[in-house]
């Protein structure tokens, strides 16, 4: 059951979305019940407690009113996503690498290369089954990678 602080947060954006010319309960219901053919009418009591955040509408309803107002439904009924978080990719696509992403695989790749021949194996496994057996491309063999770079310049 939805708080009174999402039905409120659902108003607003209601009432933000509503062409400019049509306000109030009566109006909103005149026209949704237009659109809305498939149902029972809305009251203007109802299309009230919309906009005031009493209630919020049933899908079918939230649907209808998404499409009409030309809104996406899930922001409709509970506003944007949270911001920050990482949305998740298409299948084969990859996450932009970030600092501390690559500092992370460093210290990694670090303690892979102390560990003995068996030790690779069972890790190397274990990433092939979380990662769905996907190979990364590329040219270098597997212990170059591995190898710390030298600080000293060779002559």
């Amino acid at each position: 059951m939805p708080t009174s602080k999402e039905k409120h947060a659902f108003a607003k954006r209601l009432e933000d979305s509503l062409p400019k010319d049509l306000r109030g309960g009566t109006a909103l219901s005149k026209k949704f019940n237009f659109l809305y053919a498939s149902g029972p009418a809305v009251s203007p009591q109802t299309a009230h407690k919309w906009l005031s955040g009493t209630t919020i509408p049933k899908p079918d309803k939230l649907r209808v009113l998404a499409e009409w107002l030309q809104v996406d439904l899930h922001w409709l009924q509970y506003g944007p996503g949270p911001s920050g978080k990482t949305k998740p990719l298409a299948r084969g696509e990859k996450y932009p690498l970030t600092p501390e992403t690559v500092e992370l695989v460093t210290q990694m790749a670090n303690r892979f290369a102390g560990l003995s021949p068996r030790q690779r194996n069972l890790v190397e496994e274990l990433i092939t089954e979380f990662d769905g057996g996907t190979q990364p491309e590329t040219d270098a063999a597997p212990e170059d990678t591995l190898k710390p770079k030298s600080s000293s310049a060779e002559s």
